[in-house]
């Protein structure tokens, strides 16, 4: 009889909950996988498997596989999660949908099928392709490429770009309109993940000019996610075995899920033998942009497509999903793991500048940002504007403190001529902020042109750019860089993340409420209501950590920002803001040790960072002690208690990787001493048996872990009090 461990049963219960088996025992009889790995990844390689005999080529990691039958065209008959054993296909699909010149052209697929409940692999022998259809002249495989040029010279928890392999298969097509137009679909495999990134690409080889319509670059045919006789598809549940994000996201929402503009799900006619009598099960996806219909597409030319990210999910655990999720970013998008510990300085002269470099070095900070308000102007690009902030960088570069600066481009009225144009009324008006100006308007390239001019003379490091574009389409026809309507919001999101690419290239660390993370910017607000903020301070430690612990779901600690107010913000009196900050250390430092201790930079806006030496030294205290355990405190986050004011609340950082390899963090916002038995979920620290936990640097005390890997842990806090316990 097969040995069963803990954590294969762990990971059985899991899946129960998942649905995809009914008992522990049925899994057991299933090929068990090598490790978890959200513990560890290392024996998951991405591979390109070529069978000639059945006209297959797979991709395989070892959790993730996807295969496709080539012959007579390209399609995907398989798509497996090799963790659970779930098959996400019910039905093959053509791999993408171009229009080209007003007319939809299919990129590889069958057609025959007439089962859509299931598919059969003996079926594709009888699947023939479309008339009209691109069909593969051939393939490759290479090695994955990084996306950006990432300079990093900042604090990260992890400076390697990911591996694996990436196929792409290249058609072209069969009409002689479409003469001179090839298409290539690129399916990236990661090592370590069970991960695969989809794009589309187009070159214009013939002489004539196209036009591009809607590019669809991922079509499947998935399994339901539920069966029910009535229902709509706003209505039914979605497919949850798969994740899906794309580098075309925006508004403001601080969470993608808010932000997402390409995940389409939609009922598929063909599938009529589903459950539901009006044929509405939302069970086929489409992956596009929808207010792209209009590319001018000239001879020479290439047309990228979005970039699909599809993350695999063996889980209907929230936990286990985030972490899926953020595992992914901190792999595929090492530059959110960057985490700079900085200040936001509200400034009216070069002097307060630099007392705060000054104040910076003198505690540990790495870094200054000239916040809102500040007399920093990053669109002067003057000689003697550039010669000043040149000067100053320099200064804080020879105090090791890196230097950025605030720059608003959305949310303001530029003029009639560069606003963004409301195709309804033809007039500036009713952009997503009301007004704001459009990113192809000749003021709106100068902007463009003058951030780029600013950092590459002065030297600075950090660019916090507040209302990027947010998706706003434009009617204008005499903006230089776009052509209309049609193709408005294309332009203008390409020149925003060539924007942010061209900097994330230079070293530029890039603060930005949008999430652009895909293509370039490090870090976004952790989601917060500003005019809370003119609250009283007791309100604020428990809503800042509400904040946290809501917004570290999906993103990383490093990925987001939170805010302090050192000086009056939003409003609110002296019972809301920090200063004199040698009158409310107490609240001072519970403020930094809440944010430090999950890792999270937040904002402290004001004047300084201390008043007096006693300041200093508590500063000091905490950058220290953020420093020591840095490490741990970047780790990923398992939500513990929430904070409700009744009672304590807390997380626990993890790293099977490190020595250290968990830190839990414990608050009491009580007016009286309590003493608590808490259950610490120790399962992804990747101990198995014992764990050794010291409180505050105390005497270390060992713990054997149940069967649910937890350990049980008392402690004393007092009165609206935290403490910190590092585990090994």
């Amino acid at each position: 009889m097969k040995k069963i461990t803990i954590k294969q049963i762990l990971l059985d219960l899991s899946l129960i909950g998942f649905g995809l088996i009914s008992s522990t025992s049925a899994l057991m009889a299933q090929k068990p996988i090598k490790k978890d790995w959200l513990l560890n990844a290392t024996a998951y390689t991405a591979s390109v498997k070529v069978k000639e005999t059945k006209k297959e080529v797979t991709l395989d990691n070892g959790l993730v596989k996807r295969t496709f039958r080539i012959e007579p065209n390209v399609v995907c008959m398989d798509y497996l999660n090799q963790v659970n054993g779930q098959q996400l296909l019910r039905s093959v699909k053509p791999e993408a949908r171009i229009n080209i010149n007003g007319k939809d052209y299919n990129i590889g697929g069958l057609t025959g099928q007439k089962e859509n409940a299931y598919i059969l692999p003996e079926w594709l022998d009888r699947f023939t392709p479309g008339d009209q259809d691109f069909k593969m002249i051939n393939f490759e495989v290479n090695p994955i490429r990084s996306q950006l040029n990432w300079k990093s010279k900042f604090w990260a928890s992890n400076h390697q770009q990911a591996t694996g392999k990436v196929l792409s298969f290249h058609y072209r097509g069969s009409s002689p309109q479409l003469s001179g137009l090839e298409v290539s679909i690129n399916y990236e495999l990661y090592d370590g993940l069970p991960l695969i990134v989809k794009s589309l690409s187009i070159q214009n080889k013939g002489d004539q000019t196209f036009t591009i319509g809607r590019v669809v670059n991922e079509i499947l045919g998935m399994v339901e996610e539920q069966s029910a006789v009535v229902g709509g598809v706003d209505k039914m549940a979605k497919p949850q075995g798969i994740y899906f994000e794309s580098n075309y996201a925006f508004n403001n929402a601080m969470r993608y899920d808010l932000s997402d503009q390409t995940t389409h799900w939609k009922v598929d006619s063909t599938y009529t033998s589903q459950v539901n009598y009006d044929y509405q099960t939302p069970c086929l996806l489409e992956i596009y942009p929808d207010k792209v219909s209009g590319i001018e597409f000239k001879k020479g030319e290439v047309f990228n497509s979005i970039r699909t990210y599809e993350l695999l999910m063996d889980s209907y655990d929230r936990e286990r999903r985030g972490l899926a999720i953020r595992k992914m970013y901190n792999s595929i998008a090492p530059w959110t793991t960057a985490n700079p510990i900085f200040m936001h300085l509200v400034s009216k002269n070069d002097d307060e500048v630099r007392n705060a470099i000054d104040q910076c070095a003198a505690t540990g900070y790495e870094a200054l940002i000239l916040s809102f308000g500040s007399h920093c102007n990053v669109e002067d690009t003057s000689a003697t504007n550039i010669k000043k902030w040149k000067d100053l960088a320099g200064y804080a570069h020879q105090k090791k403190v890196f230097i950025g600066s605030y720059s608003l481009f959305s949310s303001r009225r530029i003029s009639d001529e560069d606003d963004v144009i409301n195709p309804k009324t033809g007039k500036p008006g009713g952009a997503f902020f009301g007004n704001a100006p459009c990113f192809g308007s000749k003021w709106g390239l100068g902007y463009r042109d003058k951030i780029k001019a600013f950092y590459s003379k002065t030297g600075f490091d950090i660019w916090e750019n507040d209302g990027p574009y947010p998706g706003d389409v434009c009617a204008s026809t005499s903006h230089p860089g776009h052509q209309g309507l049609e193709d408005s919001q294309w332009k203008q999101i390409n020149i925003q993340k060539e924007l942010y690419r061209w900097l994330n290239g230079r070293g530029v660390y890039i603060n930005a409420p949008d999430w652009y993370f895909l293509d370039g910017t490090n870090k976004i607000a952790i989601g917060y209501r500003e005019v809370n903020f003119s609250l009283p301070r007791e309100n604020q430690l428990i809503l800042n950590r509400q904040n946290i612990f809501d917004g570290t779901w999906e993103k990383t600690a490093s990925m987001s920002w939170g805010f302090v107010p050192l000086t009056k913000y939003q409003g609110g009196g002296p019972e809301a803001v920090l200063e004199p900050l040698k009158d409310h250390l107490k609240d001072y430092e519970q403020l930094m040790m809440q944010y430090y201790g999950a890792g999270v930079q937040a904002c402290y806006r004001g004047p300084r960072l201390y008043d007096t030496e006693n300041t200093r030294l508590t500063v000091v205290k905490v950058i220290d002690w953020y420093k020591k355990y840095r490490d741990i405190l970047n780790s990923e986050i398992i939500h513990l208690r929430r904070a409700d004011g009744r009672d304590w609340d807390g997380l626990l950082h993890v790293n099977p990787r490190l020595k250290n390899k968990g830190m839990l963090m414990l608050y009491n916002p009580l007016k009286e001493k309590i003493t608590r038995t808490i259950k610490v979920p120790l399962y992804y620290t990747g101990l198995t048996s014992v764990a050794k936990l010291m409180e505050k640097g105390k005497a270390a005390k060992s713990y054997t872990l149940n069967r649910n890997y937890e350990v049980e842990y008392t402690c004393t806090l007092e009165p609206e009090s935290y403490t910190w316990v590092l585990i090994e």
